[in-house]
Order: C-alpha cells, then sequence, then structure tokens
C-alpha cells in the first residue's frame, strides 16, 4: 500500500572508490547490475520505492554527468526528478536540495532518503520498517535513522548507540561513532544497545528544513534562495550558484550528531552498503571452497577468494587464498580482498602515474 504525502529520494551520486576497478567515474557501482539480477542497484532501490509512494514523488539526486544514465536506466521519471548536482559536496548539500525542492511541491511532506546502492534481503520486511517509521514522522519532530541489527563487529560500517526504551521500534541516539576498530566494534557488539548505521532517513520536510535552519544555516538559506526557480528553467542556473558556495559535509556530522530530536528504528532485515569488493564476497554465492567466482576460472588449491573476469578469457589461479582478482579491459587487480583501506591508495596512485583514464 502506497502512502500519501510520502516523497522518496535516492541518493546516487557517488563514485565507489573502494569498488574500483568495476566501479569507475563514467559508470559508479549503483549503475552496475553489481548482483547480477539483470538490473542495477538504482533500478533495484527504484523498483523498491515504488512500492511505498507514487512515481512521481520518487527523486534522484546525482552528479550533473549521470542524468542521461539515470534517463536511460529508469525511463518512467521525467528530467525534472532528476536533481542534478554541478560538483559533489556530500550528503548535506545533497539532502538540502531535495527537501527544499519538495517543500515548494508539498509542504506537508514525509520524506524518505536512501542510497542508490545498497542491497536489501527481506524486502517486505525493509518496506514494513518504513512504513513504521514514516507514521513515526508524520506525527512528531523527530529526524530518524534506520538502524541494522549487527550480526557481526564490522569495522567497515557506522554505529549508532540508542537508549533502551519499551517501545520495541523507535529509539532515543544516543551516540554516533565512525567506522571502529575491531576491538571496539567487539564492545559494541556485546553492549546489546548499538546497531549499524544503514544511512537511510525518514522525516517530515518541516522537521528536516528546520534542522537545517538552525544546524546549518548557511546552507539553509542558499537552498531556501531557490525556491522560486525549483521545476522551472531556471534551477539549474540557481543550483550552479548554490553549489559554488557550499563547503562538503556530511548530514551525518552537519545535523544528525548535533539534533536533540534524533531517533532510530530498529531493522532485522537483511542489508548491505555494498561499498567495497570484500562487502560484496560477503552476500555473494560461495563454491566448496569459498570462493566466489564471476567468470571463467579454473581454481587449484584456492580459497576465500573472488574473482571477476570475462566469459571469454580463463583466469587460472593456484595457491591463493583471501584475494580479489578482478580483469577488466584496460585493469587488472590482483591483491588481498580484505584491505579495503589500500583501496584508495591505489587509486590514488594510478591516478597520479598512469592518469585518469584508467578511473
Amino acid at each position: 500500500m502506497k502512502v500519501e504525502n510520502l516523497h522518496l529520494v535516492i541518493m546516487a551520486g557517488g563514485i565507489g572508490s573502494r569498488f574500483w576497478p568495476y566501479s569507475r567515474n563514467s559508470l559508479p557501482k549503483q549503475f552496475l547490475d553489481v548482483l547480477d539480477t539483470g538490473k542495477t542497484l538504482l533500478q533495484l532501490t527504484y523498483d523498491r520505492f515504488k512500492n511505498l509512494a507514487s512515481e512521481e514523488n520518487i527523486y534522484i539526486v546525482s552528479n550533473q554527468q549521470y542524468k542521461q544514465i539515470i534517463l536511460d536506466q529508469l525511463p518512467g521519471i521525467s528530467a525534472d526528478q532528476i536533481l542534478s548536482e554541478p560538483v559533489r559536496r556530500n550528503t548535506a548539500p545533497c539532502v538540502a536540495y531535495a527537501s527544499y525542492k519538495i517543500r515548494k511541491k508539498d509542504p506537508n511532506a514525509v520524506i524518505v532518503v536512501s542510497p542508490a546502492d545498497h542491497a536489501i534481503f527481506g524486502e517486505i520486511e525493509y518496506l514494513n520498517c518504513i512504513r513504521d517509521a514514516v507514521k513515526y514522522a508524520s506525527s512528531e519532530d523527530i529526524l530518524i535513522t534506520l538502524g541494522i541489527k549487527p550480526t557481526k563487529p564490522e569495522t567497515g560500517y557506522g554505529y549508532i548507540q540508542y537508549i533502551k526504551q519499551k517501545d520495541k521500534g523507535l529509539k532515543k541516539v544516543k551516540t554516533f561513532t565512525e567506522k571502529p576498530q575491531i576491538d571496539l566494534a567487539k564492545t559494541f557488539i556485546d553492549s546489546g544497545d548499538f546497531v549499524w548505521n544503514a544511512g537511510i532517513f525518514i522525516w517530515s520536510v518541516k522537521s528536516i528544513t528546520s534542522a537545517f535552519e538552525q544546524y546549518l544555516p548557511e546552507v539553509a538559506e542558499l537552498f531556501d534562495d531557490c525556491t522560486d526557480s525549483y521545476s522551472t528553467d531556471n534551477e539549474q542556473t540557481a543550483i550552479d550558484r548554490a553549489y559554488s558556495q557550499i563547503k562538503n559535509i556530511s548530514i551525518d556530522y552537519g545535523i544528525m550528531e548535533k539534533a536533540t530530536n534524533v531517533h532510530v528504528i530498529l531493522g532485522e532485515f537483511g542489508w548491505s552498503d555494498i561499498g567495497s569488493w570484500s562487502s560484496l564476497y560477503e552476500i555473494k554465492d560461495k563454491d566448496d571452497s569459498d570462493n566466489v567466482v564471476g567468470g571463467n576460472a579454473l581454481l587449484f588449491n584456492c580459497s576465500k577468494n573472488i574473482i571477476h573476469g570475462k566469459s571469454d578469457k580463463v583466469i587460472v589461479m593456484q595457491d591463493l587464498e583471501g584475494y580479489l582478482v578482478a580483469d577488466f579491459d584496460d585493469v587488472l587487480l590482483i591483491c588481498k580482498k580484505d584491505e579495503e583501506a589500500k583501496f584508495r591508495e591505489f587509486v590514488s596512485e594510478v591516478k597520479s602515474k598512469k592518469g585518469d583514464k584508467y578511473l
């Protein structure tokens, strides 16, 4: 059942550097069929959201270089539903742009904000969780983030600590912690009052614009000044001017970690942000030796590897454990799959020594 006054914002502007060389500047992971379903991550997110709200109330925020890709992948949406950022300024400007544009259309709107590149396993449970959050956001002046019950001490996710209350679904947020070291992550898991931060938000347009006015007033002013231009021929010019004056800041740091009315709704469905090769390995089917094989490969005494290659090229591997072998037209990457911190270093080195063409 669709929810009245619900507007959905899909953030699709990232470049997925930890997923290089599959994810490229020209075609980031949200526009790829990463899960081998026949649909890209963006298309899967859009289809999921069609169960919640009318299609004309779904907006995609992305860098302007991807506008045509989005139109090609989502032929049912209009150009006005694509919010084109001229430069990347992190999630706070992205959320503000969408929120102030939606406010002009519907001052009573409730908004769900979600990344385009997450995997959801247990869609019914996910949608029910979002609907519950929308009910809270519709009646209270609160900012809601979605928390996932942890299954292990993951160091690649942020954590939310909540205050234990009688209400089983909605909890008052106590602290946010970004990507902890393994020992601290284990402590979080053992405590029982921490969840993974999914980066999915639910709030009324009144609550979020009020939060911008209080905690990021300079951002609020810039996007409020664009109100007369939204959904007109002047919108892009106004937005380009606004973005030229905005600093890089995340919605978590700019608002969520400062606001006093932040709550978390607990979700117990399967979820992954597919932020890296390692996280993709976790959710993919594996062979008897725990290898994830995508492509045409012959493995000899190999285990716990992830292989990505083309069907017309044979990859032969021997005595490797815990490696990533990613073979693309112009890049062959062979490295330890769990050392995610190295990927930005790889990308930086390739950029400095080989040029942007390989990125």
